[in-house]
């Protein structure tokens, strides 16, 4: 009788975490893929700016359905590739004529 609630209390705590962990990678991918569309990576790192694009898309899909773990590992690898974006993009400004 006591193990009920412990598990009850234990799945509803762990099923919360989820959620939180995507809050935060969600909301870091969403402003790394902003910074590079502002910074023009669209134009200059196409290929990992909409590879990020598209991570972070299916990421919101993900949690949509409650699949906070795999909506995490592509927020995170949208905010990887976000970040090349940003790096390349501050490349190609550096050399350009």
């Amino acid at each position: 009788m006591w193990v009920s609630p412990a598990i009850l209390v234990l799945s509803a705590i762990l099923s919360g975490c989820g959620a939180v962990q995507y809050s935060v990678a969600i909301s870091t991918a969403s402003a790394r893929v902003e910074e590079a569309k502002a910074l023009g990576a669209d134009r200059l790192a196409p290929f990992e700016y909409y590879f990020a694009k598209e991570h972070l898309e299916q990421a919101q899909i993900e949690a949509s359905e409650a699949s906070y773990s795999d909506a995490v590992t592509l927020a995170t690898e949208a905010t990887t590739h976000a970040n090349a974006a940003i790096e390349l993009t501050a490349k190609a400004r550096r050399f350009a004529p």
